[in-house]
C-alpha cells in the first residue's frame, strides 16, 4: 500500500523541507528579538533609560530568560509539531523525562563536572584555593534546581533533544558535535552587549573564549547525551553544573581568578575534557547508529533528515528496512 503525503506550501512547507535550518534560524530570531529591550536597557548598552529589576542580584532573570524560553525550546516545539505531528512531539518530549539511567552518570554530571572545574581553578589560580562559605554551599543545590528550570529547560530541549540527533544522523557524532558547538555559541552572542557578558568591561577575547568552550564542551555534552540513551535530564545536569559552580562557588574558592581569566579557564578546561572524551571514545562519543530494522526515535519525519521505519507503522508503511533521507 502506498501512502501519498500532502505537499505543504508556504512557511510550513519550508520548515518541513528544512527542519534543521528552520530550527536554528527560528531559535536565533525569536531570542534575539526578545532580547532587544534587555540589550538597549541600562543592563546593556544604556540607550533605553530603563533598568530591569534585580532578582537574586541580577537583572538577567527578567531581561534574558523570556528570550531564552522563546528560542531553542519554543523553536524545537514549533518545528517538531510541523514536521512530526503528534508522534514527533511524543518522541521529542519523552527524552525530557528519561531520568532512569545508570547511577555513575549522575556522579559524572553532579560531581565530576564540579571536580573538573576545581582542578581547572587550582591550575589558573596558581594553587590559591579557599574554602567556600557555608552560605555558598547551602545555596548550591537550590540554585542547581533553579538553573535546571531556567537555563537547562530553556536550552537543552532545542540544542540536544531536537538538533543533536538530527545532526548525528546526517553527519555522524563527531562532525555533528563540531557543527552544533559554534551554533550554540552564536545564539548567545547578543548577550555580550549586556551584563550577562560583562558589558562594558569585557573585551573581544571573552566571546572568543566562550566559543571555544561551547565547541569543546558540546563534545562532552554529546557524549553524555548519547551514552545515557539520549537522556535530556542528564544533559541538562551536565550543562547547568558548569553554570551553577561558576555562579555560586567559583568566586569564593578562586577569588584571585578574575572574570576574563574565568573565560579563558573554562575554554582551556573544556578543550582538555573534550580531548579526553574523544580519545576514550575514539571519536564515537557514545553514539550508536540505528541497526537495520530499528528506528532511531530521535529522528522524526521530514524530507531533510528523516528515518523512515519499515517496521513502525507510525513512521513508515513497509516492514524490515530503515532508510536515511537527505
Amino acid at each position: 500500500m502506498t501512502t501519498i503525503e500532502p505537499v505543504r506550501t508556504g512557511i510550513a512547507g519550508v520548515i518541513s523541507r528544512h527542519p534543521l535550518v528552520s530550527f536554528f534560524v527560528l531559535a536565533n530570531a525569536l531570542s534575539w528579538t526578545a532580547w532587544i529591550p534587555y540589550i538597549l536597557s541600562q543592563n546593556g548598552l544604556g540607550i533605553w533609560a530603563f533598568e530591569f529589576p534585580s532578582i537574586l542580584g541580577t537583572g538577567q532573570i527578567l531581561g534574558m530568560l523570556p528570550g531564552a524560553y522563546l528560542g531553542p525550546i519554543t523553536s524545537a516545539l514549533i518545528v517538531t509539531a510541523i514536521t512530526g505531528g503528534a508522534v514527533g512531539l511524543r518522541q521529542w518530549g519523552k527524552r525530557l523525562w528519561k531520568w532512569r539511567v545508570r547511577w555513575h552518570w549522575y556522579a559524572i554530571t553532579l560531581l565530576g563536572v564540579p571536580a573538573a572545574l576545581v582542578l581547572t581553578g587550582i591550575v589558573f589560580s596558581g594553587g590559591q584555593v579557599f574554602a567556600p562559605s557555608i552560605t555558598a554551599l547551602s545555596l548550591y543545590l537550590p540554585f542547581l534546581f533553579l538553573q535546571m528550570i531556567t537555563t537547562g529547560l530553556a536550552e537543552e530541549p532545542g540544542w540536544r533533544d531536537f538538533s543533536l540527533p538530527r545532526l548525528q544522523a546526517k553527519f555522524g557524532p563527531l562532525r555533528a558535535a563540531f557543527i552544533l558547538g559554534p551554533l550554540w555559541a552564536l545564539w548567545h552572542f547578543p548577550l555580550f552587549l549586556t551584563e550577562w557578558g560583562g558589558w562594558p568591561e569585557a573585551d573581544w577575547t571573552k566571546p572568543v573564549f566562550f566559543t571555544i568552550f561551547c565547541i569543546s564542551f558540546n563534545v562532552v555534552m554529546s557524549w553524555v547525551f548519547n551514552s545515557t540513551g539520549q537522556s535530556l535530564p542528564l544533559s541538562m545536569l551536565a550543562h547547568v553544573s558548569v553554570n551553577n559552580f561558576v555562579s555560586v562557588i567559583w568566586s569564593e574558592m578562586f577569588p584571585t581568578v578574575g572574570a576574563d581569566a574565568i573565560a579563558l579557564a573554562l575554554a582551556v578546561g573544556g578543550v582538555v575534557a573534550a580531548t579526553l572524551v574523544l580519545v576514550l571514545t575514539r571519536g564515537k562519543l557514545g553514539y550508536r547508529a540505528p541497526e537495520l530494522g530499528q528506528v532511531d526515535e530521535a529522528v522524526l519525519v521530514g524530507p531533510d533528515d528523516r528515518l523512515e521505519s519499515r517496521s513502525n507503522p507510525e513512521l513508515g508503511q513497509h516492514a524490515g528496512e530503515v532508510r536515511l533521507h537527505g
